[in-house]
């Protein structure tokens, strides 16, 4: 057990966190123009292994974890075609940008989900996860998703050049 976790649940976390900070770090480079190849590749592969990870967990029925997993699968999909694939032109930009940014929105909120059942503190504010705490924690989140993803969305249009260069 590490941290009162399975391995594979450790390391399950270990790449939501990973994908998480590398998410940040290339949404600060879409806000800026620049593409960050590097760290949203990072972002991309950790949160693709993130959700197929998540997947492997064993499920009886159908929950609400499995279908965020599906959401960010479909909106995963479409922002690697969009880079990979269609390299950023025309719709497949504000196409990959929004898809990356709700990916990185759904791990986030996934985060807060998992902080307000496993820290004592936040359970004690909200045990049931309906509570005014719990809403309002999420609704920032949401709100500052979609602000920043309008951003980024509106900003991010790197030349051919700058667009293919690695920016750890």
């Amino acid at each position: 057990m590490i941290f009162g976790m399975t391995p594979f649940t450790f390391f399950h976390v270990l790449l939501s966190l990973i994908g998480i900070a590398a998410g940040f770090v290339a949404l600060q480079g879409w806000l800026r123009s620049e593409l960050r190849a590097g760290w949203t590749a990072i972002f991309l592969g950790t949160t693709i292994a993130t959700v197929v990870t998540g997947f492997l967990f064993p499920y009886t029925l159908f929950t609400p974890a499995i279908g965020v997993g599906i959401i960010t699968a479909v909106f995963l999909a479409v922002a690697v075609y969009a880079l990979y694939r269609g390299h950023l032109s025309g719709y497949w930009r504000p196409a990959f940008v929004i898809c990356s940014v709700v990916s990185l929105y759904l791990n986030t909120f996934v985060l807060v989900v998992q902080a307000f059942l496993k820290v004592p503190a936040l359970n004690a504010l909200a045990p049931n996860g309906s509570e005014p705490p719990f809403a309002i924690a999420q609704g920032l989140v949401l709100v500052a998703f979609l602000g920043l993803g309008y951003l980024a969305t509106v900003r991010f249009r790197p030349g051919l050049a700058q667009g293919l260069r690695s920016r750890f």
